[in-house]
């Protein structure tokens, strides 16, 4: 695109906003920091960003951290895979043009559906059109192809999935990619929930790298 789609920033003026801001900044890089800790020796490209259900934050997870591979000087990709209810076209705004599902189905190359942002170093694919086969496409040899392919021109991939309940595709975009993110909304899910969806995640061996645990207040993170 010659001009790239811009970051929906919600821009407040209070200082109260612009301290919770550097702290979900600073939480962010300390995620990122922590993921290639725990990837120390390994290889991590592809990252699949999930969780056990819909709400837990897992696709603004993802685009904030994006932003802090980003911001760290890597060359980064967003994948919405989340092809049933898509999200990250929901935080930029301007012509989203070709998406994941036309790049699949053979209605655009992969020049065309990659869109860089406003954010040095950050470009996107959202989701594109609404299939009727999600699970079909996303499992399929093509998606296979864009991935092999993203990896030879970006230093870190993320692909924001569906929950990993229930939807297939999920579990078998986490066995082919070098890690998971579980993100888990605090004080929301059941235990016995989160524990079904880690045993999922799980049982397809792929790499759980981390539990994010979201919306959890500082002084409950503290304890």
């Amino acid at each position: 695109m010659d001009h790239p789609i811009q970051l929906l920033t919600g821009k407040s003026k209070s200082k109260k906003a612009s301290k919770l801001n550097s702290i979900a900044t600073d939480s962010y890089r300390a995620l990122k920091i922590n993921i290639e800790f725990k990837a120390i020796g390994k290889d991590i490209k592809t990252l699949v960003i999930t969780s056990s259900m819909r709400g837990e934050g897992k696709t603004i997870t993802s685009l904030n951290l994006a932003i802090a591979y980003a911001q760290s000087g890597k060359k980064v990709l967003l994948i919405d895979a989340d092809l049933r209810k898509p999200g990250v076209h929901l935080l930029f705004e301007g012509d989203y043009g070709r998406g994941l599902t036309h790049f699949l189905i053979n209605e655009s190359t992969l020049s065309e559906t990659i869109q860089k942002t406003n954010i040095p170093d950050l470009s996107v694919i959202t989701s594109g059109s609404t299939p009727s086969n999600p699970s079909e496409l996303l499992t399929s040899p093509q998606m296979d192809i864009l991935i092999n392919e993203v990896k030879q021109n970006y230093d870190i991939i993320l692909i924001d999935t569906p929950p990993i309940l229930g939807f297939i595709e999920t579990k078998m975009l986490a066995a082919k990619c070098c890690g998971v993110v579980f993100v888990v909304e605090h004080g929301i899910v059941k235990k016995s929930v989160a524990s079904k969806a880690k045993d999922e995640i799980l049982s397809v061996k792929a790499n759980l790298l981390g539990v994010v645990m979201n919306k959890m207040k500082k002084k409950e993170a503290s304890i």
